[in-house]
C-alpha cells in the first residue's frame, strides 16, 4: 500500500476534563486541615493518584505515609485517602486517640 492508497485518519484529542467530585473533595480536605490545624498533616497513602496534586500538598506540609504506625503520638490530624481503607484503620486510630479525617469519596464508602 503506498502513502496515496492509505485512508486518513482524524485524530482527535480530548482535552483534560479535570477532577471528579470525590477527588476534589479529599484534595479539600487536606488543604483545610492545614489550614485548620498547621502542619503537619498526615495522610494515609496518596490522597489521589495525581504526582502534582501530592507534590504540591507535601510542599504545603502535608506526609505521606503508608501505615498508621508511621505517625507519631500527637494531635496532627491524620486523613485517610479518597479511595478508602479498610475498617481496621480508623479502629486503629481510635484505640491510639490519633485525631483523623476521613477523605474517602462517598461513592467508595
Amino acid at each position: 500500500m503506498t502513502d496515496k492508497q492509505k485512508p486518513k485518519i482524524k485524530l482527535l484529542l480530548a482535552a483534560p476534563r479535570g477532577f471528579c467530585a470525590g477527588v476534589v473533595r479529599a484534595i479539600d480536605i487536606v488543604e483545610e486541615a492545614l489550614l485548620t490545624y498547621g502542619k503537619p498533616v498526615y495522610v494515609r497513602h496518596e490522597i489521589v493518584h495525581n504526582k502534582f496534586v501530592v507534590d504540591n500538598l507535601k510542599r504545603k506540609g502535608a506526609i505521606f505515609v503508608e501505615e498508621l504506625d508511621e505517625v507519631p503520638d500527637g494531635d496532627h490530624p491524620v486523613i485517610f485517602s479518597a479511595h478508602g481503607v479498610p475498617k481496621t484503620v480508623p479502629d486503629t486510630a481510635r484505640l491510639r486517640n490519633l485525631f483523623y479525617l476521613d477523605a474517602t469519596c462517598p461513592l467508595v464508602s
